[in-house]
């Protein structure tokens, strides 16, 4: 199971989120302070130290947690590329702020100060992403190990559980303020789903030119769901850009075609079977089109995960 297509596209929030958490916990790891980024008693409400509230959001406390955590934020890319920069941008913001205000309660209410409660890092932002995990990602296949049933979610459930559990209280006190903003986030409280960012800033986000992994950014124009261009119109194509070269080998010509075609068209898929009713509605009752779930499924050869996958694809452009 994966977040869908490799890389950062379509998700540009996402990589620019990823790149300043591993950046603050770089820049505070080799200063040898990362042991005292996380919250406490008196940091809030005795000295009033309001800076480490900005590092608490983006800098682990350990490389463990870094790994694990940034893991889980490169795989939750799949809810910027179903909902949209703009909106998931929202639902970073909530998550943090009312995370850090359920954070603040839990330190008052305990009144250790001499003990940082709250360990750094973004914890709000990562088990807030778990509600909409668990509700809206639908199990595709089972297996067993050792007698123990587990499904393709699990590995997920599994780096959540580590990361929630890598430093005992301090870890799982955001944690559960997280997902305590996740499930106020599904809620729809204050009409927050429906809530935008300017354009004008999320312009600053899709202007990062940092080098990005997996597959380039795909063409401006886009097909509809389970529809592939004609493999004659390929053809045509490609020996116009063949002719422009004015090569005078024919066996080069021929060889540079067909190496063209290989390299930036794949083959058709072929024909698979009509897609089970139980897949469509799997897929219908996650508010998809029935005639693009069926497209979808046909073109994933009637894998859910991967249908699944496609159609948040699509949907994000």
């Amino acid at each position: 199971m994966n977040g869908g297509p490799s890389g950062f596209n379509n998700a540009p929030v996402t990589r620019a989120f990823i790149i300043a958490s591993a950046l603050f916990t770089v820049f505070f790891g080799v200063q040898g302070r990362s042991s005292k980024l996380g919250l406490s008693y008196l940091d809030i409400f005795g000295r009033l130290r309001l800076w480490k509230l900005i590092v608490s959001v983006f800098a682990f406390s350990s490389t463990p947690e870094l790994l694990f955590g940034l893991y889980l934020l490169y795989y939750f890319r799949v809810f910027e590329r179903q909902i949209g920069s703009n909106k998931y941008s929202v639902f970073i913001l909530f998550s943090v702020i009312v995370s850090l205000l359920f954070e603040f309660l839990a330190l008052a209410f305990l009144k250790d100060p001499a003990v940082s409660l709250v360990t750094s890092g973004p914890y709000g932002l990562i088990f807030a992403s778990f509600v909409p995990f668990f509700f809206d990602i639908p199990v595709s296949t089972w297996f067993r190990v050792f007698g123990v049933r587990f499904s393709d979610k699990s590995f997920i459930y599994l780096a959540g559980l580590q990361l929630l559990l890598s430093s005992w209280k301090r870890s799982i006190v955001p944690g559960l303020c997280g997902m305590l903003a996740g499930s106020l986030y599904r809620l729809n409280v204050f009409h927050i789903r429906k809530a935008k960012i300017p354009e004008f800033v999320m312009s600053f986000f899709s202007r990062i030119s940092w080098p990005t992994m997996g597959s380039p950014p795909s063409a401006p124009t886009r097909n509809n769901v389970g529809s592939l261009p004609s493999y004659a119109g390929r053809q045509v194509e490609a020996s116009v850009l063949l002719n422009a070269s004015n090569l005078s080998s024919i066996s080069l010509v021929h060889l540079l075609k067909s190496w063209l075609l290989q390299r930036n068209y794949p083959s058709p898929v072929p024909s698979a079977v009509e897609p089970p009713e139980d897949s469509i509605a799997t897929l219908v009752s996650m508010g998809f089109d029935r005639n693009s779930a069926r497209q979808a499924l046909v073109q994933a050869r009637n894998d859910v995960n991967v249908a699944t996958n496609i159609l948040l694809e699509a949907q994000s452009h």
